[in-house]
């Protein structure tokens, strides 16, 4: 329970000063906000669509990815 809370909260901090990011140029704010969309997809049905728009967007990206997170 308090690790489903921790990551929630962190998924939210993260897309918050991702968007924020999106206007500020100190911070990367395109990648803050997928993180945070990845992190939010595990509890959270428009996130899982949001991420899953991006794979069909960028699979050459999700594959490159997967491959990363198989070899760990």
């Amino acid at each position: 329970m308090i690790k489903r809370l921790i990551l929630m909260v962190a998924g939210w901090m993260l897309l918050v000063v991702g968007a924020a990011g999106l206007f500020l140029p100190i911070l990367p704010g395109v990648l803050l906000v997928l993180v945070a969309l990845s992190i939010l997809s595990v509890e959270y049905e428009w996130a899982r669509r949001w991420v899953s728009a991006v794979k069909r967007r960028f699979p050459l990206v999700d594959r490159k990815l997967q491959e990363l997170w198989a070899r760990r």
